[in-house]
């Protein structure tokens, strides 16, 4: 793995790496009310695809030490300051909190003549399943009078690109390919100052620009983002794995290596990044009049003849083909052509085709500039354990290219912030960095998400609605795990009352013994057996919702007694005593002692016995066996590696906590087979996306479990510290904590354990070695055991 860190210049690759640029924003609240308008070309309906140009130029007499503006678009932007990129966006949200921007100029502003200018575009019926959208409109304000100058009117001037269409295909519901013909796309640096901009247009003017309170109709109503810049770092690709029709030479791509490609010749190269990524690709190239370029791109490629099915080792390209996403090109046959996408691509490989006509082509260069959310791992592991190392890093990888202005699902395919996945991975945030705003961003959106009758949507932001009523139950387990490991008691006091018409929902579909029956939507769980919304007894209900509702009902009611209505508190808690006694009643099965999917206790699975035991249904007498069954017990419905979450957190519940490490199988194959990201399915060689946070789990457990870090209170206030350390011998790592950090270390040495705590200032703990508990104060905790 080969990464250069610096940070450049993208936006159609109109200028070259060397130029150094960084996205900036600054926290300076907006005036009450804008005087900006939204603005778009004249003539334009705003709602078909298109790619538009906007810039204003100013004179300002001396470099100013603050210039704050504040900027949003429909669908997005690249905001650039005499040709540097200072900013892109939004961060997706809905009409009813649309984001902006706010960015600090002056850094990039000189005396004299300044050029201000930005990219919109607007995918339309072509855009990620994630963006809502009202039409296409670009607003910049000033944050005081001296910044209003650049206030967005019809002092702007506009261009639209008529050399870019999408490319139809295969439907991605994280965005489409590219069609860019450069013979028909905006000629020079739109962007420089001395750009002959006389033959655009003045902008006209669609909307005020209205902040949220102030806003009506189905406008935008702005609201400042709460979240970071995105990270972007250039990123080369490291190896050529295959060349066809052209003589490459040495270097080629990881260094800055002139290709050529003679008149009339097709040449296909695959290169390969060597792990997975989330970048936007620019391709720099000159010559090549009329020439097609197509750029493809691929998590991994596939088995010839497999009809896209069956991939394989990740690391192989022989007997392999390329079935892909795909950006065009065709070529003008001018110098320093440039194509940057508008939209990062995920891949890990990268297919270059070109086909000259009587004009040869040369790639100047092709590179990629990493995108994600800036995330910063703090949580440290000490050991000598390679394997672990390795699953951490994988787990990592896997978790930042699911972390961008949401979290995702998966990167290539949908880029949706589902609920399920994102529960687990705002987990892993908690345990691996001190950055809390995309975690709340999250739930935010969650509850803003909720439809009238009071259940969530699946995902959100989303433009189509669509409803997995079980991920409602999950979101208050979410806020739950906030409120445990991260605190603040308003910020989840405010989410109440969509906890509310959550349960509000489910009470709707309760029989009178408490259990659920015929819950509307889709009743989806795991992609395993009958799992993923099949199941279901003659009665309409299932053990697997009935669990599901009973955790919701236990953690409601613990923030309810704490810190929200004592009434609701003593419902939640009637409704699962009553529910507790129904499944037990209703679903376990004596003479296996496992509980049963539905009434007639034909089928059993992970799941609903994994649930029981977390959710305190399994009684202390039959734990042993229950957990048995879930490891021994090859006939029940399997976890994926999804929901291994559960499964694996209720095996430690039942004492088991030891053998850890010896239930990490399915990551030994996602290893084996070439993967550098956790795949979606258990099923590593034909799982959809090679890219699934919600398996990322050890980068939770070797914490929690291994190590024994835990929220003993409310705002992780009281830590738990209880090892599971199997057969490790020396092990040591640490954690982010609201008040500072949490450190553990495991040292056998001569027949004796040496352990050594130490807690953030003013918070106490205990250690919980082999059922005997210690007091840990704050600072440092040492025993000789």
């Amino acid at each position: 793995m080969k990464l250069f860190f610096v940070t450049i210049v993208f936006a159609l690759g109109l200028l070259p790496a060397k130029y150094a640029v960084a996205q900036s924003s600054v926290s300076n609240a907006a005036p009450r009310q804008w005087n900006a308008a939204w603005i778009a070309l004249p003539g334009d309906n705003g709602i078909n695809y298109g790619i538009y140009y906007f810039r204003k130029n100013i004179d300002i007499a001396g470099k100013p030490a603050t210039f704050i503006v504040h900027i949003s678009a429909d669908n997005r932007y690249k905001l650039y300051v005499n040709g540097k990129l200072v900013s892109l966006g939004p961060a997706r949200g809905d009409t009813y909190y649309w984001n902006y921007e706010t960015v600090d100029l002056a850094p990039y502003l000189s005396a004299g003549k300044n050029t201000i200018a930005a990219l919109v575009w607007n995918e339309a019926q072509y855009s990620p399943a994630a963006q809502i959208s009202v039409r296409t409109g670009f607003i910049l304000q000033g944050n005081s009078a001296k910044e209003e100058v650049l206030n967005t009117n019809n002092t702007w001037k506009c261009m639209r690109d008529i050399g870019h269409q999408p490319v139809p295909g295969y439907f991605f519901a994280a965005s489409r390919g590219e069609m860019v013909d450069m013979r028909q796309a905006v000629k020079g640096d739109w962007t420089a100052a001395d750009y002959d901009d006389s033959a655009w247009f003045a902008a006209g003017k669609v909307a005020d620009g209205r902040l949220k309170g102030t806003a009506w109709g189905i406008e935008w109503a702005l609201v400042p983002s709460s979240l970071p810049p995105r990270e972007m770092t250039y990123q080369r690709l490291v190896q050529l794995r295959r060349a066809d029709g052209v003589t490459v030479a040495p270097g080629f791509p990881e260094k800055k290596t002139p290709l050529t490609i003679p008149a009339n010749t097709t040449a296909t190269l695959v290169l390969d990044q060597t792990f997975e990524t989330n970048a936007y690709v620019t391709l720099n190239f000159s010559g090549g009049k009329d020439a097609g370029i197509s750029l493809g791109y691929a998590e991994s490629l596939y088995a010839k003849g497999s009809k896209g099915v069956i991939k394989g080792n990740r690391n192989e390209v022989a007997g392999k083909e390329f079935v892909a996403r795909i950006d065009s090109l065709i070529g003008d046959g001018s110098q320093g052509q440039s194509f940057t996408t508008l939209n990062f691509r995920t891949y890990r490989y990268i297919r270059l085709i070109v086909q000259t006509k009587n004009d040869p082509l040369v790639v100047d260069d092709l590179f990629g500039t990493f995108t994600g959310y800036p995330f910063k791992r703090i949580s440290v592991l000490n050991t000598d354990n390679a394997e672990m190392k390795q699953m951490l890093d994988i787990g990592w990888r896997t978790v930042r290219l699911n972390a961008w202005e949401t979290y995702t699902d998966c990167p290539y395919y949908e880029q949706l912030q589902y609920i399920g996945d994102t529960r687990i991975q705002a987990m892993i945030s908690y345990y691996n960095t001190s950055d809390n705003r995309l975690a709340r961003n999250a739930l935010n959106q969650m509850d803003h998400s909720r439809l009238p009758e009071g259940v969530t949507a699946s995902c959100y932001p989303s433009r189509g609605t669509q409803v997995i009523s079980t991920f409602s139950l999950w979101y208050i387990c979410m806020l739950h795990d906030y409120w445990m490991y991260r605190g603040d008691n308003d910020f989840i006091r405010n989410k109440l009352q969509g906890e509310r018409g959550v349960l509000d929902f489910f009470s709707k579909y309760q029989q009178a013994d408490g259990s659920l029956k015929d819950t509307p939507y889709w009743a989806f769980v795991d992609w395993a057996g009958n799992m993923w919304g099949e199941v279901k007894g003659k009665d309409g209900s299932a053990a697997i919702y009935d669990l599901q509702l009973l955790w919701a009902y236990q953690w409601a009611a613990d923030m309810e007694a704490k810190i929200g209505l004592h009434d609701y508190a003593v419902l939640y808690n009637k409704k699962a005593a009553q529910l507790k006694a129904t499944i037990q009643s209703k679903y376990w099965d004596a003479g296996r002692k496992l509980y049963a999917d539905t009434k007639e206790r034909k089928g059993f699975s992970q799941h609903v016995n994994a649930l029981a035991i977390l959710t305190g249904m399994v009684s202390n007498a039959n734990i042993p066996a229950v957990a048995k069954g879930l490891l021994k017990d090859t006939s029940l419905t399997q976890c994926s590696v999804y929901f291994k979450y559960y499964l694996n957190q209720a095996l430690v519940k039942a004492g088991l906590g030891n053998d850890y490490m010896n239930w990490l199988g399915i990551y030994r194959q996602n290893i084996a087979m070439g993967l550098t990201t956790w795949a979606e399915y258990s099923d590593v060689n034909t799982t959809r996306s090679d890219c699934h946070a919600w398996g990322a789990s050890p980068n939770i457990e070797f914490f929690r479990t291994v190590l024994g870090i835990d929220s003993y209170a409310p705002g992780f206030a009281k830590i738990k510290i209880e090892p599971h350390l199997g057969t490790l011998k020396h092990i040591s790592g640490e954690i982010p904590h609201p008040n500072g950090k949490v450190f553990a270390g495991y040292k056998f040495e001569k027949g004796r354990w040496q352990i050594n705590i130490n807690l953030p200032h003013t918070t106490t703990g205990i250690l919980v070695w082999k059922a005997k508990q210690y007091i840990l104060k704050a600072g440092n905790n040492s025993f000789v055991i």
